[in-house]
């Protein structure tokens, strides 16, 4: 490690440190453990990540360590899949996923052309995500530039790598939110012009979804998805059986709901669907051949009702999977209370989710179905540094199940399954503390 450079700036952090190399359902060697191990940060960039009785003595004379013993350490976490305008009906009642839009979720986004208010739901739904060890998320905005600006001038002044979109929107909704096939379009490309890879955001081109957009704005959509190449898109897919019946009747030449996205040249790298529940195996097929991920949204497809995703079909096709809150429709931002749902969900479903392979979706998981593996998601050297110190003392309940674990899968579950916001002891982002646990909050 004799390359390690003699900066003074440089910082190191002893604690248990865990990342991952491969998706565990797949690969034996998954994941690198150091029980004693240590995290070398420079310039908001990865140095190194290994055994501190290894790597201790390369460190230059004066190199600062933060003394994080008896916590683990892990990548950021990634939420691929969540609205910020959102953030004030979070945990509203609804008997369903198309009801709770008319009733609160549009009333609530009319809000957001008044970018003072955007601001200020920016700030406070950024401050939770750090809280709760989210680095990076895929983020829906509302159909007003104004949400996209203030979301990205939040995230860029605290030097966040985030991902967001102005929601397309030009039919079956509300006068009050709805935009225009052209207008929609020409607003996405100034903000992608203005924000995409400025400092460490990036655009997403955002159709909320399929019955929302006329055939003109998803044509449209899908040619801006093609003449920028490196954007990210998003959008929601096959959530609920109501909404698959209505995309049936809206396009009845469609083979299926994600074929109306493909005919608009929607499938393609950097292509994120939430939900994916009631797809078939053309379907699935058709996304790993396109390099599509899935936002896999346990807590909000519970919330609502939606259905449960069938991991065992997923898996079988390689379809690239990613955790995410869809806050709100989910009901927390925690991502651990989201691999707790994501467990139960895939029980009900026939299949056993291994704690470390929750640890993987929630981190190089998002990470690979972003295609910003080397970026963010894993402690490789010259990743951005962006990671988080997990406490498991953070509740009595926790400590007291921690205190007798006898492997690391043991461990990683009493963290999913017991674990809240309240086990984030710290989170950094680019190297820089950006969130610390008020000593005594329990």
């Amino acid at each position: 490690m004799s390359n390690i450079s003699s900066n003074t700036n440089l910082q190191a952090y002893r604690a248990s440190v865990l990342h991952f190399q491969q998706d565990p359902a797949f690969h034996e060697q998954a994941y690198a453990w150091h029980e004693d191990g240590l995290l070398i940060v420079d310039g908001g960039k990865i140095v190194a990540a290994g055994e501190y009785a290894q790597l201790h003595a390369s460190l230059p004379e004066g190199a600062e360590v933060i003394d994080y013993r008896g916590k683990l350490i892990v990548p950021g976490f990634i939420d691929t899949h969540i609205h910020y305008p959102q953030t004030d009906m979070i945990a509203s009642p609804a008997p369903g996923l198309l009801p709770w839009l008319e009733t609160y979720t549009f009333p609530t986004e009319r809000q957001f052309a008044d970018i003072n208010h955007s601001a200020q739901v920016a700030h406070f739904f950024i401050d939770e995500l750090l809280r709760c060890g989210t680095t990076t998320a895929m983020v829906y905005c509302t159909v007003h530039p104004e949400s996209v600006e203030a979301f990205f001038a939040e995230s860029e002044a605290r030097n966040l790598r985030m991902v967001a979109g102005k929601v397309l929107m030009d039919r079956n909704c509300p006068e009050f939110l709805r935009d225009t096939a052209e207008g929609g379009i020409r607003d996405s490309e100034t903000l992608i012009k203005k924000w995409h890879k400025r400092g460490r955001q990036l655009y997403a081109i955002t159709p909320r979804f399929a019955p929302t957009s006329s055939d003109a704005q998803m044509q449209l959509a899908g040619e801006l998805a093609q003449a920028y190449p490196d954007t990210f898109l998003q959008t929601h897919v096959a959530e609920n059986t109501d909404e698959v019946a209505w995309v049936k009747s809206l396009y009845p030449k469609a083979r299926s709901y994600l074929d109306v996205y493909d005919q608009y040249g929607m499938l393609r790298p950097r292509a994120m669907y939430g939900h994916c529940i009631w797809l078939d195996d053309a379907d699935r097929a058709r996304m790993a051949e396109t390099q599509s991920a899935v936002a896999m949204c346990p807590t909000s497809n519970l919330f609502l009702g939606s259905g449960l995703f069938n991991f065992e079909r997923a898996d079988a096709q390689q379809v690239s999977l990613s955790l995410a809150t869809d806050v709100g429709g989910g009901t927390s931002f925690s991502m651990l209370r989201t691999m707790n749902e994501a467990y139960k969900m895939a029980r009900l479903g026939g299949t056993y989710l291994p704690a470390l392979r929750m640890f993987y979706l929630a981190t190089l998981g998002g990470a690979r179905s972003m295609q910003l593996e080397g970026t963010i998601g894993n402690f490789v050297k010259d990743a951005e540094a962006d990671f988080i110190v997990l406490d498991p003392q953070a509740t009595p309940l926790l400590a007291r199940r921690t205190g007798h674990t006898e492997s690391l899968d043991e461990l990683l579950f009493a963290l999913a399954l017991l674990g809240d916001d309240r086990t984030v002891a710290a989170t950094y982002a680019a190297g820089k503390l950006v969130h610390q646990r008020q000593a005594g909050h329990k």
